[in-house]
């Protein structure tokens, strides 16, 4: 479903060029800002700042975003830089389209009082998804086999900003081919300072068909039309502190109970740990994210890192229980080369224990967004792995804003949207002492390369289309919807 929503929004979106639609132009100037006869000497105290847009949105939330507050004095160069910066912080919250922050100022005793607005257009934050989608790790793999049996369906209820508040709800009820039920609970803020946040779940999941095996990097399936072969259940909560704007720390603790199929067990002996097949264990993380990218679904500019030490079990709850421990760490840079040309790189690795992994925890290389480009047919399971992504992109058509009159509403007939060409390598090796002998690609280093053109838009919407071939000469066309890096 909501891939059939990106592709709607592309081809309305490429119909502007007929003329159909109208360049929109917001009401406020973006970080615009007196200039006359002031110098870089001057000095600017911050006066009074307006909010204007934010029906739902609470005061505090967007206050919270900024990089200035009332009475700060500031030279020209500083004021500049912070509104920038408030800027890319409020819309990296999600729950604004478009964020225009406007001054004016009045010189008294040799200083200038700027007053400033901040004008927001809310995004739409309910969102019942009427819930259609591939069940597969990716859209390419479902569309090699287009099996519709893996096709889930069911209703995803989305609640953004909830209260007003930033607060996230989810409730999601799934059938199909992975059958899904949960209730997921976030607040971001629960101190007076804004720092520390909550979250929590619980969810229940069964599946008739379940990935069994990977062999010749290829996951084979085992499936039960009578039963179930793996029921799962998880509860968890999260704490969350988050200091200051970029730099955030969440504390994870979750229960987790995974039933199995006998059958499951005797097509790979590796499948769970000691031959359970009701395996209890808890799982603890700790992970530290400092984020500086100038806007998070689409970087241009700036850096992300983060590590995370992850531990799943601690030999508790069952006599020879599982006992897991990884970590996990990523740093993605993004730079502005000249004119419309930018650089992106991105390192990714994971380090495990020497302890026994079993397959159906397992992850290597080619779930989620970890993958070489040009092997999304392919996964290479292991305990460790590396992966190198670069990017060089080109800005094909700068960001441009169009108003659709025929829809009546602000949160979506306001619309930006921005095409860039791409060229990319991607390196990655993954080791694995446990399944190499059915998988050839594991312990050897693997690249892809290839070219594409990257789609972004409002809401976080970024549809990539790839042409990429990978070290075994293969080629193929892609189609994805996250940034690579």
């Amino acid at each position: 479903m909501k891939a059939g929503f990106y592709i709607f929004l592309l081809l309305i979106s490429f119909q502007s060029f007929s003329g159909n639609f109208k360049p929109y132009t917001p009401e406020f100037n973006s970080d615009s800002l007196i200039t006359g006869s002031v110098t870089d000497q001057s000095k600017y105290i911050i006066n009074n700042i307006v909010l204007k847009g934010n029906k739902k949105t609470k005061d505090y939330i967007i206050f919270r975003e900024l990089e200035f507050k009332v009475n700060d004095t500031l030279s020209l160069h500083q004021l500049s830089k912070l509104i920038k910066e408030s800027r890319e912080n409020l819309l990296n919250i999600s729950l604004f389209n478009f964020v225009t922050i406007d001054t004016t100022s009045i010189l008294a005793n040799d200083f200038y009082r700027i007053n400033i607005t901040i004008a927001v257009i809310e995004r739409w934050y309910i969102w019942p998804w009427p819930l259609l989608e591939f069940a597969d790790r990716n859209f390419n793999t479902w569309w090699k086999t287009k099996d519709f049996s893996k096709i889930n369906y069911g209703m995803f209820l989305v609640w953004d900003n909830f209260r007003g508040r930033m607060e996230q709800l989810k409730i999601l009820a799934r059938f199909g081919y992975e059958e899904k039920f949960g209730l997921f609970y976030e607040i971001p803020y629960i101190n007076k300072k804004q720092t520390i946040g909550l979250a929590f779940g619980v969810s229940y999941g069964r599946n008739h068909e379940v990935s069994v095996n990977t062999i010749n990097n290829n996951i084979e399936y085992y499936k039960d039309e009578e039963f179930y072969p793996q029921q799962k259940f998880i509860s968890y909560i999260q704490l969350l502190n988050r200091p200051d704007i970029h730099n955030t720390h969440i504390l994870y603790i979750g229960y987790n109970q995974y039933l199995l199929g006998d059958t499951l067990l005797k097509i790979n002996p590796l499948y769970s740990i000691d031959n359970k097949t009701d395996v209890k264990f808890l799982s603890f993380y700790y992970k530290y994210i400092s984020d500086y990218r100038d806007y998070k679904p689409y970087p241009l500019n700036g850096y992300y890192f983060d590590i995370e030490f992850n531990k799943q079990g601690f030999g508790m709850l069952q006599p020879n229980g599982l006992n897991i421990t990884f970590v996990n760490s990523k740093f993605n840079i993004y730079k502005k080369l000249f004119n419309r040309f930018y650089f992106a790189s991105g390192l990714t690795a994971k380090f495990s224990s020497k302890s026994f992994q079993p397959y159906f925890l397992q992850r290597g290389l080619g779930y989620g967004n970890d993958y070489i480009r040009g092997y999304e047919f392919y996964v290479i399971d292991g305990q460790n792995y590396g992966l190198l992504k670069t990017n060089l992109k080109f800005e094909l058509l700068p960001t441009k804003i169009l108003k659709f009159n025929f829809i009546k509403t602000e949160k979506f007939n306001i619309i930006h949207y921005a095409i860039y060409l791409n060229l990319f390598i991607d390196l990655g090796y993954v080791y694995d002492d446990e399944f190499y002998q059915n998988n050839t690609l594991s312990n050897s280093f693997q690249y892809g390369t290839g070219v594409g053109i990257d789609f972004v838009t409002y809401y976080d919407i970024v549809i990539r289309f790839e042409y990429s071939m990978n070290k075994m000469k293969e080629t193929g066309f892609f189609i994805h919807f996250k940034a690579s890096i």
